[in-house]
């Protein structure tokens, strides 16, 4: 009787289910700031707006503005009074004015245009009258420069002998003031507009409707938008110092990254602003009102091209309370006075405060559609 064989079965090893690749918690972020930079890359306008034009504008304003040289006092003088000529052309400063001898409308007419400092008239008995405005500090400068000309060249005197001595060093200059405050404002004007601008061009093209149907966290997607501007923010400070440093020999006191930190974190600053400008807009036509509303109390009172101080005393701390202000106030600490940046934590508070609460905002009120 055969006894039946029985073989056994051989069972294949169960293979393992292919590894899931997991992305990282900022691998999103990542990709969004990625594909940010990639958009930026196929503007070309980008490159004129945010890199040329604040030189266009820094080289403009520093030749119209830069200190004026010998013979820069303008003065009219009315037929009648051409004796005050003769005195000016022989006091010893007489090659610090350019005279004119003029009838009294064209001196008038000249010097209510601004084409003059100051206006010399014919008075009773040989005198002279001066008309200047009290306003310009540059007539209010001439008037007391043309008579001190004249009484020195008439014979008086002076008590005590003093000596003049020029002097013009970086930091005190128009040009000096002007560049922080050029730097700060391209950097609102980056966050904001090309922040805010894009977005909502975004949503009136229908992509954010892509987005949403993407395993994507709406904060990463926001801080990818705000954060962008950073490495923009990079080239763009080293532009404009090194463009100040080099034509116009801007001195920079402080350290380079010291700058950096303070222009990185006004560029997040007015990203957040600008995320939350655009949070809610449907159309470029409302997102440019809404930015432009925003940004012009900042044009104005916030020292870009003049300063602060000039408005009354009482509304100071609403000025310094504003970002840009806080932004040009720290930059123009560092740049010309070499200021530590923990000497500056008041306004690097105002600029974090700005934006992380318009950031929260925007992330709260954020409308995909």
């Amino acid at each position: 009787m055969s006894v039946a064989q029985q073989t056994p079965v051989r069972t294949q090893p169960a293979t393992p289910p292919p590894t899931q690749r997991r992305n990282g918690r900022w691998a999103g972020y990542s990709h969004l700031l990625m594909a940010r930079m990639l958009e930026l890359k196929r503007e070309p306008e980008v490159v004129f707006w945010v890199f040329i034009f604040p030189l266009l504008l820094a080289l403009g304003l520093g030749i119209a503005f830069r200190n004026k040289p010998e013979g820069a006092v303008s003065v009219a003088i009315v037929q009648g009074a051409e004796s005050a000529q003769t005195l000016l052309q022989k006091s010893p400063q007489a090659n610090q004015f350019k005279v004119q001898v003029l009838d009294a409308e064209a001196a008038h007419q000249g010097f209510r245009l601004g084409k003059f400092d100051v206006a010399i008239e014919p008075g009773p008995n040989g005198t002279f009258t001066y008309r200047y405005d009290p306003a310009r500090p540059e007539s209010v400068l001439a008037r007391a420069e043309v008579n001190d000309a004249l009484q020195s060249a008439a014979g008086r005197t002076d008590p005590v002998p003093t000596k003049p001595v020029s002097s013009s060093e970086p930091g005190s200059r128009y040009i000096d003031f002007l560049i922080p405050g050029l730097l700060g404002m391209n950097l609102m004007n980056s966050g904001m507009w090309g922040i805010g601008f894009a977005l909502v061009d975004m949503r009136q093209r229908k992509l954010l409707k892509r987005f949403v149907g993407t395993p994507m966290r709406r904060g990463d997607f926001l801080l990818a938008l705000a954060s962008s501007r950073l490495i923009l923010m990079i080239i763009e400070v080293g532009l404009l110092l090194a463009f100040g440093a080099l034509f116009f020999h801007m001195r920079v006191m402080g350290s380079i990254a010291g700058i950096a930190l303070i222009a990185g974190m006004g560029s997040l600053t007015f990203g957040g602003v600008g995320l939350l400008t655009a949070s809610r807009a449907q159309k470029i036509e409302s997102v440019s009102g809404l930015i432009n509303l925003v940004m012009m109390p900042m044009w104005i009172f916030s020292g870009v091209f003049f300063s602060y101080e000039r408005f009354p005393a009482i509304i100071h701390p609403l000025i310094k309370a504003l970002p840009l202000t806080a932004l040009n106030d720290a930059l123009r600490a560092s740049i010309l006075e070499g200021t530590p940046i923990l000497h500056q934590w008041p306004r690097l508070l105002v600029m974090i405060v700005w934006g992380g609460v318009s950031f929260v905002l925007a992330l709260k009120w954020f409308r995909w559609t």
